[in-house]
């Protein structure tokens, strides 16, 4: 706010044109302005603007924050607090001669990117990119190798790209996770840099990771029940007939974030004691008590499992890392979930971040999830 008010006495004080100033005041500063818990967001192109509102996914946050014109001029501003470690991807919705458009800030150079496109990103002071999740010159590279499948249960043919580590060699056994959106998890969320890294640091136990898509995605990962199936006897089978696994539940674990996380559990609910470890990231557990659920038809299914799930938390056998971001809606879902494993007599470990639903938020969890779940001979946890 500091730097507005600064802009502002300058403007009053300049007998010059506005654009003068603005040009200046943009070349010296970068976008959002951060100063400690505030982030103010800019918007200033020149040409004349009808307004300029900020559009984010920050649940609880009203989604229509529209930006304060600095008076006399065409340059817009935002002021928001934040979480001091929070982090938040958005887009600027303009308007111009009648009409909206939604752009990244032209301001701010860093983006997040996703399935749909990319956002701005603006991270507050206490937001630490983790070097465990960018290349590392030094890590031994692990390679992607696939295969394709043809699913009875889909009656479709389907690729399933397969994770080896540097030290995979065919005679030895190794831990497997199969992962739910698996070619997101590749793109978005870089895993293969992650467990490159945390198995070269000796965190992470060498495994094998398979990485499965869906092609109705939403409604194959929406507890559906031939998900499971083509998960168990076919995926699992296909994946034991090209490499050795260990022969362990407690070595074969399920992956996925959003539908994803319900897939996993729904799975490990449904074939109870064939995998023992799963990794949850924001996972779509909505349920009811009373009174319907609100969100369509499409989470019909989802909500009548999870309703199952909670009577009977202990059928899924297995170990739980779950975590989400205190900027989404499914947060208190989450949260709910866990003391009715824990009473259950589960392991369950949960973590929750300042920032939303996105694969950046998913693999910054990563770390604390997959060392968890398959600790590496160098890695010791403190709870």
């Amino acid at each position: 706010m500091k730097a507005i008010a600064a802009l502002h006495e300058e403007l009053e004080a300049t007998e010059g044109p506005a654009s003068v100033v603005l040009a200046r005041f943009v070349r010296s500063h970068t976008f959002p302005i951060v100063e400690g818990d505030t982030a103010t967001f800019f918007y200033y192109d020149g040409h004349p603007l009808d307004g300029v509102v900020l559009r984010h996914w920050v649940f609880g946050l009203s989604s229509d924050q529209p930006f304060l014109r600095l008076p006399g001029t065409n340059a817009f501003f935002l002021v928001l607090q934040l979480p001091h470690k929070g982090r938040i991807e958005y887009k600027l919705e303009v308007h111009r001669h009648g009409e909206r458009r939604w752009l990244r800030d032209p301001l701010n150079p860093r983006q997040a990117f996703d399935p749909f496109g990319s956002n701005s990103v603006c991270p507050m002071p206490g937001y630490r990119e983790p070097a465990w999740a960018l290349p590392d010159p030094h890590a031994r590279q692990g390679r992607i190798t696939a295969f394709k499948l043809s699913s009875e249960v889909y009656g479709d043919e389907r690729r399933v790209r397969i994770y080896l580590p540097y030290e995979y060699h065919p005679h030895r056994a190794y831990p497997l996770i199969i992962c739910h959106d698996g070619s997101d998890y590749l793109r978005f969320a870089g895993i293969k840099n992650v467990l490159d890294n945390l198995i070269t640091r000796h965190e992470l136990l060498p495994l094998i990771v398979a990485f499965v898509d869906g092609h109705d995605r939403n409604r194959e990962f929406g507890a559906d029940p031939r998900q499971p199936q083509y998960l168990v006897d076919e995926v699992l089978p296909a994946v034991q007939e090209r490499y050795r696994l260990l022969d362990d539940p407690r070595a074969r674990g399920l992956m996925g974030a959003s539908f994803g996380g319900v897939s996993s559990l729904f799975c490990a609910w449904n074939h109870p004691g064939v995998f023992g470890q799963l990794l949850l990231q924001s996972g779509s557990f909505v349920f009811t008590d009373v009174g319907e659920h609100g969100r369509g038809p499409l989470w019909d299914p989802v909500v009548a499992f999870v309703n199952d799930f909670r009577r009977d938390p202990a059928r899924i056998q297995a170990r739980a890392f779950m975590s989400c971001g205190t900027f989404e809606s499914l947060i208190a879902y989450n949260r709910a979930l866990v003391p009715v494993m824990r009473q259950a007599g589960l392991a369950v470990r949960f973590r929750e971040a300042h920032d939303g639903h996105n694969w950046i938020a998913w693999r910054d969890q990563l770390r604390d999830g997959l060392t968890w779940l398959f600790p590496g001979h160098l890695w010791m946890t403190y709870d």
